[in-house]
């Protein structure tokens, strides 16, 4: 059988590494496009349409401002809160072994599995002013429920999963050899962790915090409960979103949301920013 001579000026095309490579990319962005570029799409042309003094007075409506203050403060709050008790959580359940580890760790996927408005309710019961831990803060003067520190609480609650299992993987890899090595090199247990063992972690642990942010920007269900929604004080944005559908005034509704995008995006692209970075520094 003779191998037949390739012609000058043809090229025969390698084939793919990954098979079916151009149906697959074709699905995913008809599937991307139908499910998130269509409605954002809609979003922006409908805020558009609204003109810019329109837009300018229903953002800068106190209420609104207030809504998204506390939206956003408090789930940049609760991700920092989960950044560092969802490191400590994936290191004990990494590093250590102790009878109930399976629950606990089970118990770690919880809100994963709980219905939002379930984990709202219990919450709340929870941290009332005659509930069983509300009641016991009360006489300190620390007020949980219907406050924006509710809010934290149930961000913090739906949150933690996101930053443990994002760590918990890349804790597993590092192995116990290089805490021992830096032990006998003469390093602190401190600069053990700051030097040799949080370099590693760094960019799992910044997309942990970006997706409990992420979550907690959006989330509804667990916080409507616990927060008491007393306007300019516990109410969160998505809440006045629906607040002002159900007033039948759509542009108010839609200008809220396209702030929330805008300033969503653009918190998630300095993340991202943040994670190419500490890859780069760290990896």
């Amino acid at each position: 059988m003779t191998a037949v001579p390739a012609r000058a000026g043809w090229r025969f095309r390698q084939p793919s590494v990954i098979p079916g490579f151009g149906l697959t990319l074709g699905l995913s962005l008809a599937y991307l496009t139908l499910i998130i570029l269509i409605p954002l799409s809609g979003l922006a042309w409908r805020s558009a349409s609204l003109g810019w003094p329109q837009f300018w007075t229903l953002v800068t409506d106190p209420r609104t401002l207030n809504a998204l203050k506390i939206s956003f403060g408090t789930a940049l709050a609760a991700a920092a809160v989960n950044v560092v008790f969802g490191t400590v959580v994936a290191w004990v359940l990494v590093r250590y072994r102790f009878p109930g580890r399976r629950v606990v760790d089970a118990m770690v996927d919880l809100p994963f599995a709980l219905p939002t408005a379930v984990a709202g309710i219990a919450l709340t019961t929870l941290y009332a002013p005659n509930g069983w831990i509300g009641a016991l803060l009360g006489p300190l003067g620390i007020k949980v429920a219907y406050t924006p520190l509710g809010i934290v609480v149930a961000l913090v609650f739906i949150g933690l999963p996101f930053v443990v299992r994002t760590v918990q993987p890349v804790m597993e890899e590092i192995d116990r050899e290089v805490e021992e090595a830096a032990a006998t090199l003469g390093a602190s247990r401190f600069q053990t962790i700051t030097r040799v063992l949080f370099p590693g972690l760094a960019p799992a642990i910044v997309t942990g915090f970006a997706l409990a942010f992420a979550r907690g920007v959006g989330e509804y269900g667990s916080v409507i409960f616990i927060a008491g929604n007393l306007p300019n004080v516990s109410e969160i944005a998505p809440l006045l979103i629906i607040i002002r559908l159900e007033e039948y005034n759509y542009p108010a509704a839609t200008a809220i949301a396209a702030v929330m995008l805008i300033i969503s995006f653009a918190m998630l692209l300095v993340i991202n920013m943040l994670q190419s970075w500490s890859r780069k520094r760290y990896g």
